[in-house]
């Protein structure tokens, strides 16, 4: 459990304005920055309500690839079915050519933003809920998990997809950009992942680890995407830990938020995700 504390005072150049923080805000001890639950407010008042980019009823439509370390590209696509211990079955995946692409092969991942506390049992719950939806060429769900972000004019933090084949994204660094938005400007963070996320495909491993991340904001540059040419910050991040490390190039836009995600992976391939729409 992270250590939280209460913000009575920061001056913080935000997006390139200074701006007084009071006592609406927490911090861990990694250094996020998330909303103090007051509870005399709704949970969407409290969490939601100044969010600009991950904005309750939006998604954002991304296309995707994975690039083994010869070069070969690939997405996924469903697998066997699985016996769970509790008698429910789950799909698996399995990597598919590019080029031999079927109806079950998962073309899009979606991220929707919603309303409301996703875990309603963790009041002090304080990230707003994001879904992703693996969807397939057939239209049918892969598979969806939902899980957290956390959005002010003090950083952006997100989790990654981590559903299927993309588990291998809770090793990288995680989508996260951090006031003031200027090159030059760094940060940390760590995080515990236990052995559960090991998986023969990857990399296996016993025990807990503790990934260490450093970001940088490296570059501003405008890029060319499927939204026209954006602005967009270069975050280079890093994280290591005894059984290896992995690198994520990222770019924020403050508009769209993070409109490409490029991901080397701890088994030396790689993991991109573009953002081809927003609705």
């Amino acid at each position: 459990m992270k250590t939280i504390q209460y913000l009575s005072f920061i001056l913080f150049p935000v997006f390139g304005i200074s701006q007084t923080l009071s006592d609406k805000y927490v911090i861990d001890e990694d250094g996020i920055i998330g909303e103090k639950i007051n509870p005399g407010k709704t949970y969407d008042e409290n969490v939601n309500s100044n969010n600009i980019v991950y904005i309750a009823g939006k998604k954002f439509i991304f296309s995707y690839y994975y690039q083994n370390s010869k070069g070969d590209k690939f997405l996924i696509k469903k697998g066997k079915d699985i016996l769970q211990p509790e008698g429910y079955t789950i799909a698996d995946w399995e990597f598919i050519d590019v080029q031999k692409q079927d109806k079950e092969t998962v073309d899009r991942i979606v991220l929707q933003v919603n309303s409301g506390n996703p875990f309603s049992n963790i009041p002090e719950y304080n990230q707003t809920s994001i879904s992703y939806e693996y969807l397939m060429k057939n239209g049918d769900q892969l598979n969806m998990e939902t899980t957290g972000a956390i959005e002010n004019e003090n950083n952006v933090w997100i989790h990654p997809p981590r559903g299927n084949f993309f588990e291998i994204l809770e090793l990288n660094p995680f989508p996260y950009v951090k006031a003031p938005l200027k090159i030059g400007n760094q940060w940390k963070w760590k995080l515990k992942i236990g052995e559960n996320w090991s998986d023969k495909r990857w990399l296996e491993w016993k025990g807990e680890i503790e990934n260490v991340y450093t970001y940088e904001i490296v570059d501003r540059k405008n890029i060319s995407s499927k939204l026209g040419n954006l602005d967009c910050f270069i975050i280079d991040a890093k994280a290591s830990s005894r059984i290896g490390g992995t690198k994520l190039l990222s770019y924020f836009n403050p508009v769209y938020g993070f409109v490409k995600l490029e991901y080397q992976n701890i088994d030396g391939s790689t993991t991109i995700l573009e953002l081809d729409r927003v609705e």
